[in-house]
């Protein structure tokens, strides 16, 4: 099954970029990347949100092609999982596949959420990662902050997926703040990913080709 996980940049899609991403660290041992967004939203309200993927994830970013099929159990050893419906055959008879992307290891309701897991094209790497996602009450709703600390051997320049995956997770932290409404600051906001170029073939291969990658 050709895997659906493209990484065009958020604005190309037609949705706004978070207020702040960047990868902000690289070493031949794995990379950090940080995502910040503020939303119109009661930290309780961001929480049920964020533990609701199906219903701001991006579906090119999933291996069924539907983001409806995204769950998340938000206690320690939860799964970040994905149901692939099996495809249909002539004598009715199918199995459906999963994925687990992340795996949770710490849960603070309303406040926490840690997960463990190789995302994207990492999946098929011994690099793993850790996403962190902090939630801050601030005036008028809540800031969302996503760090995503990388490392481990990976068959990829460390620069390049780097970039490709922090365009990745942008998107989804977008989907999150239009899911729920961006806080208006009255700032004109610049795309966080607009320095990285879209290519017309929008598979992970091609996009990492466009961002340099010697393979």
């Amino acid at each position: 099954m050709r895997f659906a996980y493209t990484i065009l940049a958020a604005a190309a899609l037609g949705a706004a970029a978070p207020a702040a991403a960047e990868v902000v660290e690289t070493s031949s041992q794995g990379f950090v990347t940080q995502d910040m967004a503020e939303v119109a939203a009661s930290p309780m309200e961001t929480w049920l949100a964020l533990i609701r993927p199906g219903q701001w994830w991006n579906d090119a970013h999933t291996w069924s092609a539907d983001a409806a099929n995204m769950t998340l159990t938000p206690q320690a050893g939860g799964c970040f999982c994905e149901r692939v419906p099996g495809e249909d055959r002539e004598d009715g008879f199918s199995l459906d596949g999963s994925v687990q992307h992340m795996q949770v290891i710490q849960a603070y309701p309303l406040k926490n959420l840690r997960m463990r897991g190789g995302l994207g094209p990492l999946q098929g790497e011994p690099a793993t990662g850790v996403l962190t996602i902090t939630l801050e009450e601030v005036d008028g709703g809540t800031r969302i902050r996503w760090e995503y600390v990388v490392g481990g051997y990976m068959r990829y320049e460390v620069d390049t997926i780097a970039k490709a995956v922090d365009a990745v997770m942008s998107q989804q932290l977008a989907g999150l703040r239009d899911h729920l409404g961006g806080l208006d600051d009255g700032a004109e906001e610049e795309p966080a990913t607009a320095d990285q170029p879209v290519a017309e073939d929008s598979s992970i291969e091609a996009q990492i080709d466009a961002l340099g990658s010697k393979e």
